[in-house]
This record gives C-alpha cells, structure tokens and sequence, in this order.
C-alpha cells in the first residue's frame, strides 16, 4: 500500500457547539493570564489546550523558577496578575526545601523590606509544579472561564478581516465554536500560523528537561539542557537542533531529553551505588524555548531597553541580569491581518534579542493579562476591533486592576 499522495476528505457540516466573546488557545501562564483577564472584565471565556493540566512549561516542563518581577535593584516593574500568579506559585508553602528547590517569597518583598535589603535579592520565586498546576486550575475556574482540555484547535472561519469561529477536534469529534475574540497563547503560534498570518521560525532548540529525584532525604530537583544561544541560534556547543513547529522534530526533542536524563541517572548510580536514587518525575512535554512567533507590527527589541512607548501595556524587566526594564506596547500583541486575533506569551512580537525576555513567565503573563484586558474591551466597544480601541482606555484598565504603568519605571536606577 502506497502512502504517497493524498486523499480527499469529503465536505461536512459541523456543529457549533458554543459561542464565547473571547476564546484562548493554550493553557500555559500566558493563556490562563489572559483567560482570568478577560473574564474578571466581565465577558464570557473559553480556554482551550490540547493537555489535561494548566501552566504549561511551568508544570508540565517543569520549568519551576517564577522570574523576577523586579528590575535587580531593587525596584518592582511588573505587578498586576504577574504579581498574582507568582503568590499563587508558592502560597501554602510552610518552609522552604532547598534540595526539592521550593523556595517561596523573599522576606525582602513581604512588604517591609528595605531597598536596600530588595537589592540583595530579586523578587522571585521556586515552586512545586504539581501543586501550582492544581492551584491555576481552580484559580481559572473561579473567575468563570471555561476549560475544555484534551481539545485540538485546527481549522479557522473568517469573515473578513475578523475570525468569527474556530474549527476544534475532541474526543465527540470534530466541531466548531463562535468567538469574538481570539488570542493565541500556543507558544508555537499555531493560530496565527492558520490564519495565515506572518511569522518567524528558530532552529536552534536543544535537549533539556529538568527531573526530579527522590533519595533517602527528599526530592531533589536537576536543571537539564544543553547550551542554548540567548537568540535562538545554533549553538555549536549545543547540537543537537530541533524546530518547534516540525512534528518530528518535536517528538525527537522529547525522546532525546528523557534520554539524557537516563544517561544522568545511570551517572548518579555508578558514582554512587551504595545510594538508592529513583527518578520521581520527567517533564510530559518538549522544553522548547524559542520556536515560531507572530510577525507583529512591532516588535520588542533590546535596543528598546529604558523607552517608554505611547501605547505601552506592561513592563518587564530582564531576569538574566539586574538593570534592564523594557516596555510592551500593545502592537507587539496585535496580529495585522485580523483585527481580532493577538497573540500572547512565547509567540507575541519580539524579535532575536528579545525572546529570551519575553518567552518567560513575566513576560507571558504581563502580556496575557493585556491582552485579556484589549479582547473584553473590544468586545464591550461593540466592533471586537483590537486595533481600533484606544490604548488609553486599556492602560487605564491595567492601572486600575494593580499594573505598573509609570515612565518612570522604564528608566535606568541608580544601582
């Protein structure tokens, strides 16, 4: 039997089996921010993700370090939900474990810390994956938004310049929802890439993973990947190299991680074979960090480091050194060829320099939460048009609901 060619699927109708103002693809920090988002501002949210557990890389990549939301010297730049999320990471912690590397908020940004004292050490913090990825989902669920895991978005119904269905895939099937607005929280852009709009693809993704272990005192955590270049290059240290948006690719990602950390523990055991060592928990998908993103009209650029833009929605600083504050302006979130469409997180607008910053967890959410917060606006505006509302009816909202939208923020500090 020959497997060259194609077939012809035959035509059909499908079902619409629902109709939401906003619908979120992707259930990672930046899908859940943005789905909360909008549904405390009072429209009606469906979250979809093709997994069966919220936080994504956080929890299910394991990927447990909660960035800082502070510049490194002692100045908090992102607050809002971001601010939120990273209290929710940690909040039934009774002490810290260092081995296990749950480590809560620093005593410095309890609220009574010193600047000086905020200087020692960055507001982050180290969480336990399988309670955080318990604790987003009732988190989403109270504030009113659907969940449908196990739940494929494939196909995308346009009437012109505006989506006005998504075409899902389930286990009843294939079938269709409504929406007003949409936003693409993948982390691949899978939505943009449907609808056709621009984007941008990195090759060089490498094997990492980070485990746990359980010995005779506790879990212990290890942080695994090989070298990665901070612009998404191939790193001739790192091969080998994987694409995010190659279904092959993909799978060979995982397998060859899972194997590196066999290869750990074999290591481990040689080293020490008097010492019972048990592999506890592996990530149950890919670590990719930089795979495809939207060509936005704007995009976030390093050079763009202490500016502050007219349409600025959130600030960031830069988690791999103290100093640097960067604004997101809201056409970095806006894809150009849909007005109701933006995309969020690892697939907004930001180019080599900056998707490093963006891709992590204050950049996801902070961008989550602003979009969230333009897709309930427009639709509330009555034309779902996120290109047309005015940006000071969003940055009024954000500042109203705990963000940090001072200017003055995005300026250097004296260290």
């Amino acid at each position: 039997m020959s497997i060259a060619g194609f077939i012809n699927e035959p035509a059909r109708q499908l079902k619409v089996g629902g109709s939401y103002d906003v619908i979120v693809a992707g259930g990672g920090l930046a899908g859940v921010a943005t789905a909360v988002a909008a549904a405390r501002a009072g429209v009606s949210v469906c979250l979809i993700d093709k997994a069966f557990g919220l936080g994504g890389l956080a929890t299910l990549g394991q990927v447990t370090v909660w960035l800082p939301l502070c510049d490194g010297y002692g100045r908090q730049v992102t607050a809002g939900l971001s601010e939120e999320m990273l209290k929710l990471s940690v909040d039934p912690l009774a002490q810290d474990n260092a081995t296990a590397r749950f480590i809560g908020v620093p005593e410095a940004w309890k609220g009574n810390g010193t600047l000086e004292e905020r200087k020692k050490s960055r507001y982050l913090t180290r969480f336990n994956p399988t309670f955080y990825m318990l604790a987003l989902e009732e988190w989403l669920l109270q504030a009113g938004v659907e969940l449908r895991y196990d739940t494929r978005l494939c196909g995308l119904h346009h009437s012109d310049d505006k989506i006005t269905h998504v075409v899902i895939e389930d286990k009843a099937g294939r079938s269709a929802l409504a929406c007003n607005s949409l936003i693409d929280a993948t982390g691949d852009a899978d939505v943009c890439h449907l609808a056709g709009e621009p984007t941008q693809t990195l090759d060089g993704n490498v094997l990492a993973g980070w485990f746990y272990t359980l010995r005779e005192n506790g879990l212990h955590l290890h942080g695994m990947t090989r070298p990665y270049d901070k612009q998404g290059a191939q790193n001739e240290k790192g091969a080998p190299f994987f694409r995010g948006d190659i279904p092959e690719q993909i799978t060979a990602q995982l397998v060859g991680s899972r194997a590196m950390a066999r290869e750990k523990i074999a290591e481990m055991r040689e080293r020490d074979p008097e010492r019972d060592v048990q592999i506890f928990s592996v990530p149950t998908q890919p670590c990719f960090r930089m795979t495809r993103r939207l060509d936005a009209p704007f995009s976030m650029n390093v050079a763009h480091t202490h500016q502050y833009f007219e349409d600025t929605v959130g600030l960031i600083s830069d988690w791999r050194k103290a100093g640097p504050v960067f604004p997101m302006p809201k056409r970095s979130l806006l894809a150009p060829g849909h007005r109701n469409l933006m995309a969020v997180g690892r697939c907004m607008g930001a180019d080599p320099t900056m998707w490093d910053v963006t891709r992590c967890f204050p950049g996801c959410v902070m961008s989550g939460e602003a979009a969230g917060a333009i897709a309930a606006l427009s639709v509330k505006q009555g034309d779902n048009d996120a290109h047309a509302l005015p940006v000071e009816a969003v940055q009024k909202y954000l500042t109203a609901t705990g963000n940090l939208l001072d200017p003055a923020l995005a300026q250097p500090t004296e260290q």
